[in-house]
């Protein structure tokens, strides 16, 4: 960069320093921005920082590991285990490559799941795995006019269903969806037991299938009090989902609602330091008197 009668080949600099100056004037001010921006230059090369000692996605599967945390049933923590839920709102097309329908030619495609928005009420029902999936319309179904934001919402039925096991009637909110499914599996009871965690996606419905395992383990006499012959049948009808009381207890927990059990089966209640040295003294005395010798009479 050097000047010309006094001239700056910078453009930036060109309309400050039009007019005659002298040429060693016009060096220094350009060495000095050519510094300025060679510094600005090694600053932006340089690497930021970490703010944190592991990523943030990590964090959850960390806390696991420490604490009461890894203390509970390795069965419970198994189930925390994030798993893909069976697609509703659409259809995965099963392969990763396949032939262009104009051209022939092998492509590769991919599967792109519809993000859908579960809000709090769908915990207290039965949905079916079906959500609120948020997108855009055209107004008047024009295209040439103005995309409007729109949300598709399940249509939701009050119905009143029937549970062998439990042997009571519930007024639950389900959708269609739902109603197909439980009609698929001949009853509401096969469906919340044969329904996994991620497709059944409902607070309400775990809680059900722990009650239903539960007494299943417990084998309660309270089912059909008047009518053993029935209650064995119901029993020996849903046996290929037994499984122990101790699992059974932990299904369907949230992670706080399992942690506070684990809190209440280790928590023992604190021991007066008196008694301690109570029990220690007795203990001591009783050791002493078998230690001193018997005198033993003769007759």
């Amino acid at each position: 960069m050097w000047t010309r009668m006094g001239q700056c080949d910078v453009p930036e600099l060109s309309s400050e320093l039009s007019f005659v100056a002298p040429v060693d004037v016009v060096v220094v001010v350009v060495c000095d921005i050519f510094l300025i921006l060679s510094s600005s230059f090694d600053l932006q090369r340089q690497p930021s920082m970490p703010l944190h000692r592991y990523p943030p996605k990590i964090w959850d599967a960390l806390k696991l590991r420490q604490g009461i945390y890894a203390r509970l049933p390795k069965h419970y923590l198994k189930s925390l285990e994030k798993k893909e839920p069976t697609p509703v709102h659409w259809k995965p097309l099963g392969v990763q490559y396949r032939a262009n329908p104009k051209t022939g030619q092998k492509e590769r495609v991919q599967d792109v799941p519809i993000p859908i928005y579960y809000p709090p009420e769908s915990q207290d029902g039965l949905w079916g795995g079906e959500g609120w999936i948020s997108g855009f319309r055209y107004a008047n179904d024009d295209k040439m006019t103005t995309r409007l934001k729109k949300t598709w919402k399940p249509q939701l039925f009050k119905r009143e269903l029937y549970s062998e096991i439990l042997d009571h009637k519930l007024t639950i909110t389900v959708t269609a969806r739902t109603l197909d499914l439980i009609d698929a599996a001949f009853g509401l009871d096969c469906y919340i037991l044969k329904t996994s965690k991620e497709d059944l996606n409902s607070k309400l419905g775990m809680d059900l299938k722990r009650a239903m395992l539960l007494r299943l383990a417990r084998k309660d006499t309270e089912l059909y009090p008047d009518d053993p012959v029935k209650r064995e049948q119901v029993y020996n009808k849903y046996k290929q989902f037994e499984i122990p009381e101790e699992e059974a207890e932990w299904v369907g927990l949230s992670l706080e609602e399992a942690v506070e059990k684990q809190r209440q089966l280790e928590h023992k209640e604190p021991e007066p330091l008196f008694k301690a040295c109570v029990d220690t003294l007795v203990e001591e005395l009783h050791i002493q008197k078998l230690s001193e010798p018997h005198l033993i009479e003769k007759n």
